[in-house]
């Protein structure tokens, strides 16, 4: 049975496909794609294969591909895989799942990388556990979230997705009003439930060892990665 909040996430983002690269950049002032880079760039470069989860358009599997990883995309949303498969004409694996239910068996993958997919599961830490399940021991696992600015930056960051975002979404489609007006108050929904110390200790418990983060762009944007413990 599919719950509520995944049926949510596939409507949000079933019309944004087409679009979804070029306005992600946009809104995000161009933080985005660097985020991106970054998460991949936290990965050994031994051309192991890479099962990339929430990989929706296929942008963190591209930059992937980009170092000679082999790639597995995974995805719930069929209109975004879609867009992922223009993208590759074959060079990735694409796979419509669930992160919470993934169609692998264990140790599958070499390293697994996942994007701004915790908001959108009921319960971060059983997926945590389902996703280091299919990697190896030894292998890294990273993950790209928006992060919460504090200090000087939290009331920019404040006006900016609860009017800024709304508002820009607005001018570019139904779509996309609708994901701005639900971003703002999904990350903060989920930072004040999970905050960092409470990840990392999520990704422990999940047999990660090892775990490092990185708050990028004054903190609007947090990369996570640590190693699979031996055993898991």
């Amino acid at each position: 049975m599919v719950s509520e909040r995944r049926r949510h996430a596939r409507a949000l983002f079933a019309p944004l496909g087409p679009t979804y690269d070029r306005v992600g950049a946009v809104l995000s002032f161009g933080q985005d794609p660097r985020w991106r880079r970054f998460l991949v760039s936290r990965l050994p470069v031994d051309g192991g294969h890479v099962l990339d989860v929430a990989t929706g358009t296929g942008l963190v599997a591209a930059a992937l591909l980009e170092r000679e990883f082999r790639v597995t995309g995974l995805d719930q949303s069929t209109e975004m895989l879609a867009r992922a498969r223009e993208r590759f004409g074959g060079r990735v694996e694409l796979v419509e799942a669930s992160a919470d239910e993934l169609p692998f068996p264990d140790a599958t993958f070499d390293h697994l990388t996942f994007t701004y997919l915790l908001r959108y599961v009921d319960d971060p830490g059983a997926t945590l556990r389902e996703l280091a399940r299919v990697v190896r021991p030894g292998g890294t696992v990273a993950m790209l979230e928006f992060g919460v600015p504090h200090g000087l930056w939290r009331p920019p960051w404040e006006l900016w997705v609860g009017v800024g975002l709304p508002l820009a979404g607005r001018l570019i489609s139904s779509g996309w009003h609708e994901v701005g007006r639900f971003l703002g108050p999904s990350i903060r929904g989920f930072h004040e439930t999970y905050p960092e110390t409470a990840l990392l200790a999520l990704w422990r418990d999940a047999g990660i060892v090892e775990v490092r983060s990185r708050r990028l762009s004054l903190g609007g944007g947090l990369v996570m990665w640590g190693r699979l413990e031996s055993g898991k």
